[in-house]
């Protein structure tokens, strides 16, 4: 691992510049050793649909012998689901890196749950923060690549397993948000509002052009860490996943708050810098396209925070889903 950023942070395009590999290690020492043992952790081992109660964690069935791990707080409704980036498990939504003004606590997962019932989960083949890091063991694991369909297909199967009653908030970072923004398209009576936390969008295709854009899907699906051979690394058809969203019914009225980043993106060696530089060209470009998906979207800039807002700026973070599940709320 390089002594600046951990090797599954070092990719220029889609990981953030400041996370060193120390403090990701301490930092998810400390949250496991804070989060204790859930109250009622088990594993479903069956099919059915398996009602999750309080302070869960442990494995859902989703069916054909498939599991996901799943970990859920607090109470209230509409739940909040959080949705990692590509290659993520959901361990960046418990840590936190913050330099003052910014308060360090609570990290997304905690803080969401004080006002309301949260949950987030493993995708197969994503990446846990640990020393050193490795593919999430916790969800059974698939053949890559995959498409944008079955992602949302599994969160589907994964909330109606668990009992999680919706609608509910979706919370998507990075490429997450196409997968949430999928979801509420395929299954709109079952969301009642979005938060798009710097993410990815459907024009940055057609905004990187046909020469460059091979070389960055590349780099999206093999960043260059220790894991991109393993078989079961989450890769993705992002053509594929692109094509899907356009092609998927529109996204009804809901409430809807994109989150932004200021700083750069990372840069990482071999990384050609047509690529880097195109990129934080359309960036922006991309977050107004999201921003125009609903009427009186509020954007939100997370001042300092490079793309991962949700751990640079948790509060700021935090304090976007509570706006959008009151405004969810009061459409109820």
């Amino acid at each position: 691992m390089s002594g600046r950023i951990s090797s599954r942070l070092s990719i220029a395009i889609v990981r953030g510049r400041r996370i060193s590999s120390g403090i990701v290690i301490a930092i998810a020492a400390v949250a496991a050793l804070a989060a204790g043992t859930p109250a009622q952790a088990t594993t479903a081992s069956h099919t059915k649909a398996t009602p999750v109660r309080g302070n869960f964690a442990g494995q859902i069935a989703i069916g054909n012998g498939r599991k996901l791990y799943l970990r859920c707080k607090g109470r209230g409704r509409p739940a909040v689901i959080l949705e990692s980036g590509i290659h993520d498990s959901s361990d960046t939504w418990t840590l936190t890196q913050t330099e003052p003004p910014v308060l360090s606590s609570p990290a997304v997962f905690s803080g969401v749950a004080r006002f309301t019932r949260v949950c987030r989960y493993d995708r197969p083949g994503t990446i846990r923060y640990t020393d050193p890091p490795r593919l999430t063991a916790r969800s059974t694991p698939v053949e890559m690549p995959r498409t944008l369909p079955e992602m949302a297909t599994d969160l589907r199967a994964l909330l109606r397993r668990s009992g999680i009653r919706g609608p509910y908030t979706l919370v998507g970072h990075s490429f997450g948000g196409m997968i949430v923004r999928l979801f509420a398209q395929t299954y709109p009576s079952k969301v009642a509002g979005l938060v798009l936390v710097d993410s990815f969008g459907t024009n940055i295709r057609s905004l990187f052009g046909p020469d460059l854009w091979p070389g960055y899907v590349e780099l999206l699906n093999y960043p260059g860490t220790p894991l991109d051979s393993d078989p079961s690394f989450e890769t993705v058809d992002i053509d594929g996943a692109i094509d899907a969203l356009l092609e998927a019914p529109a996204l009804r009225r809901i409430p809807l708050a994109v989150m932004s980043k200021t700083e750069p993106f990372a840069t990482a060696p071999g990384v050609p810098p047509a690529i880097t530089s195109k990129l934080e060209e359309v960036w922006p470009l991309v977050q107004k396209a999201l921003v125009r998906l609903e009427p009186q979207t509020p954007h939100v800039f997370a001042t300092g925070s490079d793309h991962y807002v949700q751990i640079h700026a948790p509060d700021l973070t935090i304090g976007t889903i509570r706006l959008i599940v009151k405004r969810a709320r009061r459409e109820r």
